[in-house]
């Protein structure tokens, strides 16, 4: 943990007056206090026992509660702490929090609170410390209550929750989350327009905790409902957490359009917000791209094209590319020399559907000039399993884009032609018709005599222009059925 917090002053409350003499006196007692506290400092590393001692000293040291003495306490906590001697560290925290009330500044004190509870939880790696941890929380909380200091209560809170959702305590969340939004509502149930940021960041913790656990329903209306609100000016990371967790709720509905508009403006607020995470969330709006089957570069916009030669992403660069070119080939290279690309959870489930198209695209141009291969042809083509090949011929005959059979035990496919069907039964409804006009003409009692030979030429010159073309049984069935007929037109 950084020191840095020592130095902080808070300007706004600094008194200056010109009482030269009581400032000697005051100055000189300060020197003292100063000059102890920063040789404690300087035993912090070799000598961490003597330290804590000689930081314990200088609260005693001044006349009333003050800075340096809040200073020495908090490097005691720190160095106990780490030294695991817990018991002193939730003893000496107690009396920190004593300064809180007046000793030091607001600002200044919440700041150090943070600070003290984040460095505890990086250490609480084992049961004790964790049981340390939550008491340092509890007594947190029981202070900022009993002072009303509703804001840092509230903040405190929202911390504790954050550390819960990260250790998958999805039980004592759900609690706190309940005590939370209590304390985000008025008298009358409804939310205080006052609280909305503390709201927002409340849905946030329920939105990612939901999005953990799958729970797509619950997800789905508080994400809405997170949308709906307007009386906060949230912080832009909120907002990318929010967005993000909405991305991934349209991609388990295979909404790719939403889910890409709404990585794209979590990108924009976690960039913002100089969050890493916008690195991730990029490599998300990579992927719907790709999942929407679109030609349009994700790198093109103005946000985003910074980004293109980013080398953190070059591989989901990469990907698109060979994707947008149908190139199956480079595709797959660039999955194998980056196995990091599946790290990701969330990629490496989705990846998958990006896959199959790209593959499925490529069978079909594979096989396009052929009526007859095997599906070790196309295994070794494309370098995918033959149970995927099967896999990917089955939809696609299923799908009607490909009229096909598969031999199972020799691996062959045959592609049937559908061109002699058609004509087939083209010929068919052409003879029917042809058929009825002339007994309908012939029949109508005016006592038109034609002559049959006469019938049969006009019916096989028609039929001229599809005898080359029609199988030889089919041309002869035709001649036939004009013979067959009742013998005779009737006249």
């Amino acid at each position: 943990m950084s020191d840095d917090d020592d130095f902080m002053q808070d300007s706004g409350d600094e008194e200056y007056d010109f009482e030269y003499e009581d400032a000697d006196e005051d100055e000189s007692g300060d020197v003292g206090i100063e000059n102890k506290y920063y040789n404690a400092k300087q035993l912090k590393g070799d000598h961490p026992e003597e330290a804590i001692d000689e930081f314990l000293e200088i609260p005693a040291l001044e006349e009333e509660k003050g800075d340096w003495g809040f200073k020495g306490l908090k490097q005691a906590i720190k160095l106990e702490f780490s030294l695991g001697r817990y018991g002193d560290a939730v003893e000496h925290y107690c009396e920190l929090l004593t300064y809180v009330r007046s000793a030091v500044t607001r600002n200044y004190s919440e700041k150090s609170i943070n600070n003290m509870l984040d460095f505890i939880e990086k250490g609480s790696d084992d049961a004790t410390a964790y049981q340390c941890m939550e008491q340092f929380y509890s007594l947190t909380l029981d202070a900022f209550q009993n002072t009303n200091n509703e804001r840092l209560w509230l903040k405190t809170n929202l911390k504790l929750a954050r550390l819960w959702l990260e250790r998958k305590e999805y039980g004592l969340l759900s609690k706190k989350v309940r005590e939370l939004h209590r304390a985000c509502q008025r008298e009358d149930g409804s939310n205080d327009p006052s609280k909305g940021t503390y709201l927002l960041e409340l849905y946030a913790l329920e939105i990612q905790m939901y999005a953990e656990t799958k729970n797509n329903k619950r997800l789905k209306a508080l994400y809405q409902r997170a949308l709906r609100v307007r009386s906060a000016v949230p912080h832009p990371k909120i907002m990318g957490i929010i967005r993000e967790c909405g991305g991934k709720m349209h991609m388990s509905e295979e909404n790719w359009e939403e889910a890409q508009s709404d990585f794209f403006e979590s990108f924009r607020n976690y960039d913002e917000a100089g969050s890493m995470q916008r690195i991730q969330v990029l490599k998300y709006l990579v992927l719907t791209t790709m999942l929407m089957k679109s030609d349009i570069n994700p790198f093109d916009s103005q946000e985003t094209k910074p980004y293109k030669n980013d080398p953190r992403i070059s591989a989901m660069t990469d990907l698109v590319d060979a994707f947008q070119r149908d190139d199956i080939h480079s595709y797959e290279a660039i999955l194998s020399k980056n196995p990091d690309v599946l790290a990701d959870p969330f990629i490496a489930e989705n990846i998958d559907e990006v896959s199959r198209n790209m593959r499925t695209k490529a069978v079909l141009k594979l096989i396009a000039p052929y009526t007859r291969f095997t599906m070790n042809f196309i295994s070794k083509s494309i370098k995918i399993s033959v149970t995927e090949v099967q896999d990917i011929l089955s939809f696609l005959i299923l799908d009607k884009k490909l009229n096909a059979k598969i031999d199972q035990e020799s691996g062959a496919v045959v592609v049937e032609s559908t061109s002699d069907v058609d004509r087939l039964r083209s010929l068919q409804e052409w003879n029917s018709s042809l058929r009825t006009l002339w007994q309908t003409a012939l029949n109508d009692g005016e006592g038109f005599k034609v002559d049959e030979a006469l019938l049969l030429g006009a019916q096989s010159s028609a039929l001229s222009g599809f005898a080359d073309d029609a199988p030889a049984g089919l041309r002869g069935a035709s001649t036939r059925s004009i013979r067959k007929g009742k013998g005779k037109l009737a006249m």
